[in-house]
């Protein structure tokens, strides 16, 4: 008889990991629609917008050179060159190429960051809602996620006062995420001072500065966590194109920080995947080469976008849905809607089964945010264009008017 298997066989670190629930939305979705369902998916992350056509073109240019071989493990040195010009002068931060760490997307940035910092027992803290992949790749380092509940009321902002109180000798790392996923709060450089300011008492602590909606951001001025006093030798800022540049599928990023850190993430990236892939290497240099006027189109359709939703989602009975300042979502808390009853019987008892409900009786897909860590609401994708949206609103509406 084959021998049975189960959780207790993995390594524990793995174990405790969970799948991350955004794309199991957005596959339950794609299968749905594979099987003849019009479903409008506003579960993605991602922008709907092709890929710039100069980025485009300096990757058919790479290929017609047959630049198709294995890069150095860190990335091609006019990557590196770029990221590191990139960031001096939009981020006014220091640093230098050898400084900067190419990867395969920046979920992978992120990960090699966590693994290089965090060590079994060690506590990293994580705003909620959050990113879904920030406390899984922490479980998977061996170390533990300690949630900051933040809320509707509060615009979705971390404070000082909370950041104070979670902190203790077994902290390592702080995760910031600002313009935010899934949220689109962002703070204001006052506020991103006082974060500073409590940091500086507690020098033990890393910081972890994901700043991949850097561009997509409305009516804030945008400052890198590094550039704060005290904060340079401490942050790992962690980047990439696929949000500004509608790059999501060619799997580019970076991180930028501290040489120590930068070379530990290096040799951990040397035994997993090595560099990313050579074509991607040659487009990136193209993307930061060419402006933003193109990144700037962009972000102007998304306010508008966004504008058109809040109004919509605002109006609905019972939600409440801070003005996102950034990024593509809202994420309404919409809590006043569970215990009630679907026309089938079923009792929406949390995010997860409101979420099912719209997918299954409405055919539109959000994501619980149970997934972030905040049950109370579910984020909303506007990276649609308008037609698909008021398509959206209408099944949602619909829906929710039935509920007893």
């Amino acid at each position: 008889m084959p021998t049975a298997y189960a959780l207790d066989d993995l390594n524990p670190n793995v174990a405790a990991m969970r799948p991350s629930a955004t794309l199991a939305v957005s596959a339950r979705a794609k299968a749905l629609v594979r099987a003849g369902h019009d479903v409008v998916d506003l579960s993605a992350g991602e922008p709907d917008f092709d890929t710039p056509a100069p980025i485009v073109e300096a990757a058919h240019e790479a290929l017609r050179q047959g630049f198709t071989h294995y890069t150095p493990n860190a990335g091609i040195p006019e990557l590196r060159e770029a990221v590191a010009a990139k960031l001096h002068r939009e981020n006014a931060l220091d640093v230098k190429p050898a400084q900067v760490l190419c990867t395969n997307g920046t979920k992978q940035a992120l990960a090699m960051a966590v693994l290089a910092l965090c060590r079994p027992g060690d506590e990293v803290i994580v705003p909620a809602p959050y990113w879904v992949s920030y406390p899984e790749m922490v479980r998977l380092a061996g170390a533990e996620p300690v949630f900051i509940e933040t809320t509707a009321e509060g615009e979705y902002k971390l404070t000082a006062e909370a950041l104070e109180a979670a902190i203790t000798e077994r902290t390592r790392l702080v995760f910031l995420c600002y313009p935010s996923n899934p949220t689109g709060a962002v703070l204001e450089p006052p506020e991103l001072e006082e974060l500073a300011a409590v940091l500086r008492r507690h020098e033990h602590v890393f910081v972890i500065s994901d700043e991949i909606y850097e561009h997509v951001i409305f009516d804030s001025a945008f400052r890198s966590f590094a550039t704060f006093d005290g904060m340079a030798d401490r942050t790992v800022t962690v980047n990439g194109f696929a949000k500004a540049y509608a790059m999501t599928g060619w799997r580019l990023g970076y991180l930028a920080g501290p040489r120590w850190i930068v070379d530990a993430a290096d040799t951990i990236q040397s035994n997993f995947s090595s560099a990313p892939n050579s074509i991607a290497q040659k487009a990136g240099v193209a993307a930061l080469g060419m402006g933003l006027e193109e990144v700037q189109r962009m972000t102007a359709a998304f306010r508008r976008r966004r504008d058109f939703l809040l109004d919509k989602v605002q109006a609905l009975p019972g939600v409440r849905c801070p003005k996102p300042e950034g990024a593509f979502y809202l994420f309404p808390d919409v809590s006043a809607y569970y215990g009630r009853t679907a026309p089938d019987g079923t009792r929406l008892d949390g995010s997860e089964a409101l979420c099912l409900y719209l997918l299954d009786a409405c055919e539109v897909a959000l994501v619980p945010g149970a997934a972030f860590g905040a049950d109370a609401g579910v984020r909303v994708s506007y990276a649609a264009d308008m037609d698909t949206l008021a398509r959206a609103m209408q099944r949602i509406e619909k829906c929710l008017a039935s509920l007893r």
